[in-house]
């Protein structure tokens, strides 16, 4: 199948041809004609299948061949993301996709200042980009008005339910016109995404491109038995002796990941981090950095990660297991895109066994293990407790200030050989 096949114009199909792309994802086969038929969605697919467009550019050609009622340029489209940096992604697409149209559009997050923000809404738009914080706190000095809104989309909705949003969603739902087109797309299909879409969509059409919770098979995963002293020294080990030039690294907490940053670069390895405390202004750097190749390491947490669009990125490091075994797949997910291979390693102490066993479970496969020569765990250390899930999971439902969002608000940086059949945007 062609994207000339989808019933895409002419100028959004010359922005695709632009780009080298001629192929449709599976995703992206399967959504687009089900949103150009106007009727609700709902989606599953794996994080880099390429379900941003899968729904930019069908609301790219609805908008474009119809007229707002009025004839005035009115606020058409909401998409709400989870994170910053997903915002930024989406924006870019709309942007990249629909530089043709004459549609325009904006994206607002927290953590930098408003008044530009409120200043591109006001000039008029067409689709709004937003994560819900920053929404709420510009809805709340009537900035932004949600009445004639055509098309809501939840992007990665499950990430938002993780990140305690789900109160916030309510909020912004109730200032929408009652008519409208949903689209909800998340990584899985929870029971919490079910209970959702119930209250949300009307008879949906229903996508899912791969069972949930497996790990992309062009991804090849790797256990590294290693004692909790030994981690530090092993990455770099790794890092070294396979001459590793751009690795992805996740970490459990913030601290963990500053510690590890001033660690490697003692060792002599470019690495950077990139969480929800760092500036606006080292967010943006780092990613950019690291996008750039100046960066060997760009170390994370699972919510400032979330949204990094790297074709080709090689290596994904999980330094720490995460506490939510389906964050697994999200985060090994970085990797093998595009068409490209990738390899996935984990760094794994006693004290994170139970975790392993509950990822494998998940996806439903053993990951082999290799001991690395130098690095044997000891056979009678003993495990110390790590912080629950069921801890995580209330202080992911605390209260956050209108604003804070979480993420980075830069757009990824542009690839210098995108593939030319299929993309995983």
């Amino acid at each position: 199948m062609l994207f000339t096949d989808l019933g895409l114009s002419e100028p959004i199909l010359r922005a695709i041809a632009e780009e080298g792309y001629t192929s449709p994802t599976p995703i992206q086969a399967k959504s687009i004609p089900a949103v150009l038929q106007g009727g609700d969605l709902l989606a599953a697919a794996q994080t880099g299948t390429g379900k941003t467009a899968g729904f930019t550019l069908p609301i790219l050609q609805r908008l474009s061949s119809t007229k707002a009622s009025t004839g005035k340029r009115l606020l058409r489209v909401l998409i709400l993301t989870p994170t910053r940096e997903l915002a930024a992604q989406v924006q870019e697409s709309v942007v990249t996709y629909g530089k043709y149209t004459g549609l325009k559009s904006t994206v607002i997050f927290g953590g930098v200042g408003a008044n530009p923000q409120i200043k591109a809404i006001a000039g008029g738009l067409d689709i709004l980009v937003a994560t819900p914080g920053r929404l709420l706190d510009l809805m709340s000095q009537k900035c932004v008005s949600l009445s004639h809104i055509e098309i809501l989309v939840l992007d990665e909705a499950d990430r938002m339910l993780d990140m305690g949003f789900l109160r916030d969603i309510k909020k912004i739902l109730a200032a929408l016109p009652k008519q409208r087109q949903n689209l909800l797309f998340s990584a899985t299909f929870s029971t919490e995404i079910k209970a959702l879409a119930d209250s949300l969509l009307n008879s949906p059409a229903l996508i899912e491109v791969a069972r949930s919770n497996s790990a992309n098979e062009a991804i090849a995963q790797l256990i590294h038995p290693v004692d909790r002293t030994k981690k530090h020294p092993l990455l770099a080990h790794l890092i070294q002796t396979n001459n590793w030039k751009q690795v992805l690294v996740f970490t459990r907490t913030k601290h963990g990941a500053n510690k590890l940053v001033t660690q490697l670069e003692k060792d002599g390895i470019t690495s950077m981090a990139i969480h929800g405390n760092k500036s606006q202004t080292a967010r943006t750097k780092a990613l950019a950095d690291f996008k750039a190749g100046k960066l060997t390491a760009l170390v994370a947490t699972d919510i400032a990660a979330r949204g990094i669009d790297i074709d080709q990125l090689p290596h994904v490091v999980n330094y720490d297991l995460p506490n939510v075994s389906e964050d697994y797949v999200h985060r090994i997910g970085r990797t093998g895109r595009a068409g490209s291979n990738g390899v996935a390693v984990s760094l794994v102490c006693v004290d994170e066994h139970q975790m392993l066993r509950d990822i494998e479970k998940v996806i439903k496969q053993k990951i082999p293990q290799e001991v690395i020569a130098g690095f044997e765990p000891d056979p009678h250390a003993v495990a110390q407790p790590i912080q629950l899930r069921s801890q995580q999971h209330q202080q992911s439902r605390k209260p956050k200030a209108a604003g804070n969002s979480g993420g980075a608000g830069r757009a990824p940086a542009k690839r210098s050989s995108p593939p030319k059949r299929s993309f995983n945007r």
